[in-house]
């Protein structure tokens, strides 16, 4: 579970470091900048996907006695 935290800590890290790199680059309109900050922000957004799917199979196990 830290792992996929920290992956999704990491993914956004990344993300940041690519926007401003790309703001450094340009303050220009350009269709591939943008372009690379969409498939950044994916990367973030599939990283806490995997991390919410790790969730349940992590906590499951010890909550579902619980709860039945």
């Amino acid at each position: 579970m830290v792992l996929a935290m920290t992956l999704v800590r990491m993914a956004e890290a990344l993300n940041t470091a690519l926007e401003f790199l790309a703001d450094a680059a340009t303050r220009e309109f350009h269709p591939l900048i943008l372009q690379a900050k969409d498939v950044a922000a994916a990367a973030v957004l599939t990283a806490a996907i995997g991390a919410l799917a790790i969730g349940p199979l992590v906590f499951g196990p010890h909550l579902w006695p619980r709860l039945a």
